[in-house]
């Protein structure tokens, strides 16, 4: 992986992107969505992350995120375990019309071909951290995570789609306390 797709210093905000395995369409369901909430939810509170802006898609989540004093590798590594073991529990219990074996397989495939995982893999190895560098770079990156749900036509506005930090940026509430540069 390139040099530049690293975090070098927890104290700088990083915009990051989770993509599952062949881009697998997972998060169609809001149960999927909801285990990556929860997990968010859990790292800020016990972990120290900030988050200053998400957005889940269908196979992929962007955030803006930092740290209060914690690692955020190590923060990022145990969020992407949480949410894989969680996802693959909840998709093995609700085999059905939207998801069937063959999905569940690809995961299987793919951790069977990662020396990293014992047999399952839902998230991409990298997460292409890119570190934000001033508030051009923030306002450039928040708009992409935002616009997101947009140009998939998922929404009209930003701010309708309730995956996405964009309603707090509208002055609206969100499902995720967000934290806010100075």
């Amino acid at each position: 992986m390139s040099n530049k797709y690293k975090i070098r210093d927890n104290s700088k905000l990083y915009f990051v992107t989770f993509t599952v395995v062949k881009w697998v369409e997972i998060f169609n369901e809001d149960e999927f969505k909801n285990i990556i909430i929860e997990s968010i939810k859990f790292c800020q509170k016990n972990k120290n992350l900030e988050v200053y802006g998400w957005c889940i898609m269908s196979n992929h989540m962007h955030m803006i995120i930092g740290s209060n004093g914690g690692n955020l590798i190590k923060i990022i590594g145990e969020m992407k375990s949480y949410t894989s073991r969680s996802i693959r529990k909840l998709l093995e219990s609700t085999i059905n019309d939207c998801f069937d074996r063959s999905t569940t397989q690809v995961f299987y495939n793919a951790g069977l071909k990662n020396g990293n995982n014992k047999d399952w893999q839902l998230w991409q190895q990298h997460n292409m951290p890119k570190e934000i560098y001033n508030v051009k770079m923030f306002n450039q990156k928040l708009n992409y995570i935002h616009q997101n749900p947009v140009k998939a036509g998922y929404v009209k506005n930003e701010e309708e789609y309730l995956y996405s930090s964009a309603a707090d940026w509208h002055g609206k509430k969100g499902m995720i306390e967000l934290s806010y540069i100075n």
